[in-house]
């Protein structure tokens, strides 16, 4: 081969191989953006409250940051509302918001909620590329001109902050009266660290992430590929979510470690190492014993039994650095007898005595690992001790009964159109009755806490035996007390979607591996029965219709139109709303034999009214633009 020919094939190869590059880039970067649109359409709330700002710290400019913030519901309808503290969630490295949603379903019914996506995370700019914008210090100084400028905004006077992994880190910073960083002008007045890191960087970790600042982007990205083989089971995703069994958590863990950029990791991961100051002590990275023990406010620590990132060893360190002594050494005050602990598994946190606050630790035992704030089985449970937390250390207005009875005395909170949903059956007949005759599914109205006849402790009294679990798949705060159900064993979902529009696919397809989980769950209990799920939006037939309909198409094999009659049968007179109905039958049409069916009912319907009517109309018959629930 003479010296042109092998120059010519030689230009060749770098080209072909550019533009390899160049298609991998893109692709990846359309990967990236369709699950950033996923994780959206799956967390409506997170949708519907967020927004983009550009924050000028003494750091950086950071052009485009993805913040949260939604108000407590009724914060102008009472003051002790409007003067509730400001929860503050805070995600770790490689972290996003809809890591936060599950327990932002529940905890933005007590509290208004605010967070962020640090710049390179979920949906925040990679803006800008300088490494002093990914320092601890730089990312503290982030979240106090952010958290300022929200409670200015919106007149919060104090602020409740919620770490993970290295939000926990950032949170300590921001609180700790002895922290090197910025201190907020604004009161903290507790904090939760979830999965915190006590100790600083080790000189075994140290060493390796200089060696990473010296490795191209190249090699990194193949040694991180190698890293994820085998996807759902690979080391990447077992090391954050353990031995979970749970199939739709391992792949969505999956899919943000792949999202989550190699230059952002880089940096942030750099940004965690101390650096020597001019007077030869280390400062900067992750807090060090003396920030820990500058904590002088509630604290919180919850640790996963089998996390291997944040082992839980940790948490006995930090009481340790607070308290001089560790947990099993240091004075416990006694728990109240506890009204929460049906709702937390009877998993009962240990309470200690700090020199200015208070310190209470939890466990949860294995297989929890480091997902615990949104893990299937750990978020709900997480919620639930965050809330007894916050009611019993921090603020008794932050307890739901309390508002939920300050806001029902004085006419604030109740259901909309109070005649109207009176006038609907409370529990429908039992939906798919092939294996049960309690029924796969039951369709409610909404429960109302002062009701004389559908409250939360009437309902367990009529139908704890027949009924397993409630999803709430409405948008509002509920009208009556959760807890109530969870306590007397029924458990509670909190699913919300947004009124007078058909569910997305992706909504049907996680509430589909929702009703699975319960399922199964059910299934696996010493006492196996085989009570149903009971779902409710306001007056349980559109939406709820919508999703039971969906579920019986996609998981038992029913036609369109005999999922549409059974939940008619059931809950007379069924899905009232044409624009419902239509999306059913489009959704599905594509099914062997639907799209000729399809055809027939509609003619049917407009030639003599049968079947399920496409006006929609109230329960005496009469055409109606209300019931849009």
């Amino acid at each position: 081969m003479t010296w042109s020919s092998r120059t010519t094939v030689s230009t060749t190869i770098i080209i072909l191989a550019s533009l390899a590059y160049i298609y991998h880039r893109q692709r990846r970067a359309k990967q990236t953006r369709q699950l950033q649109r996923a994780a959206d359409e799956l967390h409506p709330r997170l949708k519907e409250h967020t927004n983009f700002q550009q924050y000028t710290t003494p750091y950086a400019i950071y052009p485009r940051i993805r913040t949260y913030y939604q108000p407590h519901a009724h914060h102008e309808s009472h003051a002790d509302i409007s003067e509730l503290p400001l929860l503050v969630f805070i995600h770790g490295l490689g972290g996003l918001l809809p890591q936060f949603a599950g327990l932002l379903d529940s905890l933005t019914s007590i509290a208004p909620c605010f967070g962020l996506e640090l710049p390179g995370h979920g949906r925040s700019a990679f803006e800008p590329k300088g490494y002093e914008a990914y320092t601890m210090e730089a990312n503290a100084a982030l979240w106090k001109i952010a958290i300022e400028e929200i409670c200015t905004r919106n007149n919060h006077k104090s602020v409740v902050l919620i770490g993970h992994s290295m939000g926990s880190s950032l949170a300590a910073l921001l609180a700790s009266t002895t922290s090197t960083a910025p201190t907020l002008s604004v009161p903290v007045v507790g904090m939760i660290a979830i999965c915190p890191r006590a100790h600083q960087i080790s000189p075994k970790e140290l060493n390796a992430a200089h060696k990473l600042s010296s490795t191209p982007n190249v090699v990194i990205n193949i040694l991180r590929w190698f890293d994820r083989y085998g996807d759902e089971d690979s080391t990447s995703v077992k090391r954050v979510v353990g031995d979970s069994n749970e199939s739709d958590l391992k792949r969505t863990q999956l899919a943000w470690n792949r999202q989550y950029r190699t230059p952002v990791l880089k940096r942030v991961t750099l940004g965690l190492l101390p650096r020597t100051a001019p007077d030869g002590k280390l400062t900067g990275g992750y807090p060090s014993e003396a920030v820990w023990k500058g904590i002088a406010i509630p604290l919180f620590l919850i640790a996963g039994d089998s996390d291997t990132v944040c082992k839980p060893e940790e948490i006995n360190l930090i009481v340790q650095y607070i308290t001089g002594k560790p947990i099993n050494e240091a004075e416990k005050i006694p728990q109240p007898s506890d009204e929460h602990q049906s709702s937390t598994n009877g998993l009962i946190p240990t309470t200690i005595k700090a020199p200015n606050s208070i310190i209470q630790t939890i466990t949860l035992p294995s297989p929890a690992a480091h997902a615990l704030p949104y893990a299937h089985s750990t978020y709900r449970l997480v919620s639930a001790l965050i809330e007894s937390f916050l009611s019993t250390h921090v603020s008794s207005k932050l307890d739901f009964p309390y508002q939920l009875r300050l806001l029902t005395t004085s006419g604030k909170w109740d259901v909309k159109n109070l005649a109207k949903w009176k006038d609907i059956l409370p529990v429908s007949a039992p939906i798919h009755t092939h294996t049960s005759e309690n029924g796969l599914f039951r369709a409610l109205k909404t429960m109302r806490e002062q009701d004389d006849e559908h409250n939360p402790t009437l309902f367990l009294r009529n139908w704890r035996d027949k009924i397993y679990a409630v999803i709430d798949i409405s948008h509002d705060t509920p009208v009556y007390n959760t807890k109530t159900l969870d306590k007397g064993g029924v458990e509670y979902h909190k699913f919300p979607t947004v009124s007078k529009i058909p569910p997305t696919p992706l909504e049907v397809q996680d509430f589909c591996t929702l009703v699975d989980r319960l399922l199964l769950e059910r299934d696996a209990r010493p006492d196996h029965d085989e009570r149903a799920i009971a779902v409710h939006c306001h007056y349980g037939y559109n939406r709820t219709g919508f999703f039971i309909c969906s579920y019986l198409i996609e998981r038992m094999g029913y036609s369109v139109q005999d999922a549409i009659d059974e939940f008619g049968r059931a809950k007379p007179p069924g899905i009232k709303h044409a624009h419902f109905l239509d999306t059913l039958w489009l959704r599905f049409a594509g099914r062997e034999g639907e799209m000729k069916r399809s055809s027939e009912v509609r003619e049917a319907d407009m030639t003599d009214g049968g079947g399920s009517a496409v006006l929609a109309r109230d329960d005496a018959g009469n055409a109606s633009e209300g019931d849009v629930m």
